[in-house]
């Protein structure tokens, strides 16, 4: 049964894609008699033509990337655009990195696992970038011997 004259009238009528129109299967007869848009209409008030729902791209990828990208992935070096810098200005990253080495210090210094002014020299050696990390202030301890007690193996929390 030919209905694409209805199909593309149909359409018109309902402001879509004649894809996204459906004949309800029962009544095709009387929709093979209507010729008119207003024909069409009164069949369209009766429920016999509707629109079907619109295909919209599924989100499902999208959301399962943002999860990944929580945990940290999909953020390796071909995925990166810009410089280092642009990703994590430089300031931020040296206040991370200066503010866990100065927490670092405080901790030893508040357990008396170094003096004062052991403290206070690993302190102005930090603030001068003399330090790449923590790890770095422990070899550096542990080289000049500077520690009255042994170092813990993790600062506690």
């Amino acid at each position: 049964m030919e209905l694409n004259v209805q199909k593309r009238i149909a359409a018109d009528v309902l402001k879509c894609s004649a894809k996204r129109v459906w004949f309800d299967e029962d009544h095709l007869d009387e929709i093979k008699e209507a010729i008119t848009k207003a024909d069409l209409r009164s069949l369209i008030s009766k429920g016999m033509i509707r629109i079907k729902p619109a295909k919209v791209t599924s989100r499902g990828r999208a959301r399962h990337r943002r999860v990944q990208k929580s945990k940290g992935r999909r953020k390796g070096q071909g995925s990166r655009k810009g410089k280092a810098g642009a990703r994590l200005a430089r300031k931020d990253n040296w206040k991370n990195m200066i503010r866990a080495q100065r927490d670092l210090i405080k901790y030893l210094k508040e357990e008396q696992i170094i003096s004062r002014k052991d403290y206070r020299m690993l302190y102005s050696k930090c603030k001068g970038g003399f330090f790449r990390s923590r790890r770095h202030i422990r070899l550096f301890i542990e080289e000049k011997n500077l520690a009255k007690k042994p170092l813990p193996k993790q600062k506690a929390k």
